[in-house]
């Protein structure tokens, strides 16, 4: 779990996935939180979570907190509010790389949101000592996507013609973590 001002990220489970994927009111219970209506956001759909809970599946509890984290508002007392957004990295780090991806729901867009998120991914990938470099991808059009990645330290490195995004690239000197 890590907390930042406004919201607290919790690593997402198999016991979350499951409850995610079987009824999506579950999930709430389970986080202590109100699920939104525009839940699940943007990329963050079925796929991406039968993804997470294969991989944690194979991997064990242990890695937990290198896939999903679910992103959650708090209330001005400090306790869980709203689901707001997914976030997390695609696997444990790979030759000193991390890749992350975030989507918040629409209701919570343009409020900072996903530059909290990422920069606390970023502390997070940068406390693991092999850890170099963290990777991002965004489609060339999603302009509130890149400006979130270069407000956090990232810089647009290419255009990945494999995926028909750009790519993004930050490391420990470039970084803005929380």
């Amino acid at each position: 779990m890590t907390t930042t001002a406004r919201l607290e990220l919790i690593a997402a489970t198999l016991a979350h996935l499951e409850a995610e994927l079987q009824d999506p009111p579950a999930l709430g219970a389970l986080l202590g939180v109100t699920i939104p209506e525009d839940w699940p956001p943007g990329e963050y759909d079925r796929d991406a979570m039968v993804f997470f809970r294969d991989q944690l599946l194979t991997a064990g509890p242990e890695a937990a907190g290198w896939y999903g984290w679910y992103a959650v508002t708090l209330k001005a007392n400090g306790t869980r509010d709203t689901l707001v957004a997914s976030a997390g990295f695609f696997g444990p780090p790979e030759q000193g790389s991390v890749e992350i991806g975030y989507s918040v729901v629409p209701s919570a867009r343009r409020q900072g949101f996903a530059t909290e998120i990422v920069r606390a991914l970023l502390a997070r990938a940068f406390r693991e000592p092999s850890v170099r470099e963290v990777l991002a991808h965004t489609g060339d059009g999603n302009e509130a996507s890149a400006g979130v990645l270069l407000a956090c330290g990232f810089q647009r490195v290419c255009f990945d013609t494999d995926r028909d995004a750009a790519r993004y690239r930050c490391d420990r000197a470039t970084a803005h973590p929380l």
